[in-house]
């Protein structure tokens, strides 16, 4: 007899929406991977930041306010309830107006008929942290996933750590995208036996190599050798890195993908170094463009100070192109043969310099690059996380005496 399938409440601040397709789209992919199993029922609550203006020169704050309440993405059920957030004071009170959110929606879901079996939740501060007090007041388990800078940086302040490691014991379950993010959770001293590595997977369906790669790059106007980036313009992601480096490569063209607070700062640094007609400011973009123009560039470059499992380079990987990124967080767990790129060891401009020119100056492979991507498939951790969702939900079935 087949089993019924497991009831899950996602509870995240990282997924799309329609007037935010990008943002948190792995959350959205690892679910939807889930869901095709057949084995698992899922809503999700995705609460929203408060703000009355919807105009777009607003930007980010303006596409919260024109997110919809609820909407249906690939057949899941998405709510939207908001949460006060006031910018750059009340940050620790957050998970608090975030969980009020989440219990209120989560409570509608139930007058609904949807009685969840357990909470699963990404990112550790915020959400992690809210989840906690959601998983005590609605009397159900907890898994909660931690991806990166929630760990790497946000937990390195004393109070968020001691909320991350109160959420950590209260939680069932614990998921990180790799080792090297297990270990920091577990050395900050949480329970190293409910820890789970799963790492991400990427959608081949969405990027794969182009079968006209010259055509491509001439529609994109690409002619010299390209690097692209793509990612957050912001300290932690290391652009200013890539444009010193840029100028030690002559002949070199950079795009970079993202917006965020540095995009004037690393506009005059361009200037300064002479770097204008060779560095492209390209914003955001959907994931289909993004994947063209992996499957154009001859590199793809990543020079963050801490990552967890980063899905840049496991796309840039699909779409048949090498990585040259910093040999920091999980990613030496991604780039481990050469076919895939580069690692860099150190920090400096020198040393992205000469990783960029050693990979620009090797025959494309892109049939090897191909082999190597496989091994990223969605299939292990969707396999990983059944096995761990169902191990946590019996235990929990069994303590509130239900069969």
């Amino acid at each position: 007899m087949s089993r019924a399938p497991l009831r899950i409440l996602v509870f995240t601040t990282l997924y799309p929406n329609a007037a935010d397709e990008g943002h948190g789209i792995f959350v959205e992919n690892r679910l939807r991977q889930l869901v095709a199993s057949g084995e698992v029922e899922a809503r999700v609550v995705a609460p929203i930041p408060r703000f009355p203006f919807k105009s777009h020169r607003f930007g980010r704050y303006g596409r919260f306010a024109r997110a919809p309440r609820s909407e249906t993405r690939h057949g899941i059920e998405i709510l939207h309830p908001r949460y006060w957030v006031l910018p750059k004071v009340g940050w620790t009170l957050v998970p608090r107006w975030l969980a009020s959110a989440g219990i209120r929606a989560a409570q509608g879901l139930r007058a609904q008929g949807f009685d969840f079996d357990l909470i699963d939740v990404h990112y550790f501060y915020p959400d992690g942290v809210a989840a906690a007090h959601l998983a005590r007041k609605l009397e159900r388990p907890l898994v909660i996933t931690a991806r990166g800078t929630d760990l790497n940086v946000i937990a390195r302040y004393k109070r968020p750590q001691a909320q991350v490691l109160e959420a950590a014991r209260v939680a069932s379950g614990l998921i990180t995208v790799s080792s090297a993010l297990g270990r920091v959770l577990t050395d900050m001293g949480a329970d190293g036996s409910k820890l789970r590595v799963l790492p991400n997977g990427v959608d081949g369906h969405i990027f794969h190599p182009t079968e006209d790669r010259s055509g491509l790059r001439a529609d994109l106007g690409i002619v010299e050798p390209l690097v692209i980036s793509v990612g957050r313009l912001v300290p932690i992601k290391g652009h200013e890195l890539l444009l010193r480096a840029l100028a030690l490569l002559p002949g070199v063209n950079l795009a970079l993908f993202g917006e965020g607070p540095l995009r004037e700062s690393l506009g005059n640094l361009a200037r300064e170094l002479g770097l204008e007609a060779r560095v492209r400011f390209m914003g955001r973009a959907p994931h289909a463009d993004l994947a063209r123009w992996y499957a154009a560039a001859d590199v793809v470059a990543l020079a963050s100070e801490n990552e967890g499992c980063p899905n840049v380079l496991l796309e840039a990987l699909a779409c048949g192109t090498p990585v040259v990124a910093s040999a920091v967080g999980g990613i030496p767990e991604l780039v481990t043969e050469e076919c895939a790129g580069a690692l860099v060891r150190e920090r400096t401009p020198q040393a992205f310099a000469e990783a960029l020119g050693s990979v620009l100056g090797r025959e494309r492979d892109e049939g090897a690059v191909l082999a190597y991507a496989r091994r990223f498939s969605w299939e292990a951790t969707t396999r990983g996380q059944l096995e761990l969702f169902r191990s946590v939900d019996a235990r929990a079935r069994k303590q509130r005496g239900v069969t």
